[in-house]
């Protein structure tokens, strides 16, 4: 974030390059939708948020979301979501991404049974608040302190 640091501009939002090391890719095709996607999700990101695309199977949610990454310099690492899921799963998936500082993709977040959605939800909102203070450590729920 420092003075020499790579801004990536998508509308009014500013967001830091990361410099991931991802490879030659293939981009994405834009389209109308693709577009709307990336504002949506870039205003997102500019508010401590994350994004949920919705639509039919197969056209793009996935790629669109892993082609936002690469442009901002980012590895995604998607996860297929099962009805089997546990929030345990999802907290080491949760850690992660935030140890490494990497975007998550989860497909198929619908499946996951409602009891395991109550307790990602305050994961999640753990992990936005967190971002919004710009906290370089938080409790995860669950955790214990050692302290």
């Amino acid at each position: 974030h420092g003075a020499s640091s790579c801004m990536i501009s998508i509308c009014d939002v500013n967001l830091s390059y990361s410099y991931e090391y991802l490879g030659c890719k293939e981009r994405l095709v834009f389209t109308t939708l693709t577009d709307r996607c990336y504002i949506a999700l870039s205003q997102a990101l500019g508010m401590c948020l994350g994004g949920a695309p919705a639509g039919p199977a197969g056209t793009g949610k996935t790629e669109t979301v892993k082609d936002l990454g690469r442009t901002l310099g980012l590895f995604v690492v998607v996860v297929n979501c099962t009805d089997q899921q546990r929030y345990t799963d999802m907290a080491k998936i949760f850690k992660g991404l935030c140890q490494a500082g990497l975007f998550g993709c989860f497909d198929e977040f619908n499946r996951i049974e409602l009891p395991v959605l109550s307790v990602v939800a305050q994961q999640v909102q753990a992990i936005t608040t967190a971002k919004k203070l710009n906290l370089k450590y938080f409790t995860f729920p669950g955790d214990t302190s050692s302290s």
